[in-house]
């Protein structure tokens, strides 16, 4: 199915498509054969929902788990830190308990 050119698909099983341009609130895409009209800007290099998400599920990019969203997100959204967070564990949490002695 056809997809604006100004979304990237990185790899087949991602569930969401990047932003290859600034592309403003109002804009209508085609995404896999539908058109949607985004009703927020959309940075260039940010992502966009593929298609509809349920709240929990995860986001893929690269093929790879990059978190879950936190709410209901439908095709065309805009996917940040308002709707998306992170699986991965921040390393400083490892040593969070203990005190580096410096001598």
């Amino acid at each position: 199915m056809p997809t604006d050119p100004r979304l990237i698909l990185l790899s087949p099983a991602d569930n969401c498509l990047i932003a290859a341009a600034r592309l403003d609130a109002g804009t209508q895409l085609d995404i896999e054969g539908e058109c949607v009209t985004l009703t927020q800007t959309i940075e260039l290099g940010h992502k966009v929902a593929r298609h509809e998400l349920a709240n929990g599920e995860k986001v893929l990019r690269y093929g790879a788990v990059i978190g879950h969203v936190t709410q209901p997100v439908r095709r065309g959204a805009h996917l940040h830190t308002h709707n998306l967070e992170s699986d991965y564990l921040p390393t400083y949490t490892h040593d969070a308990g203990h005190q580096f002695v410096h001598h």
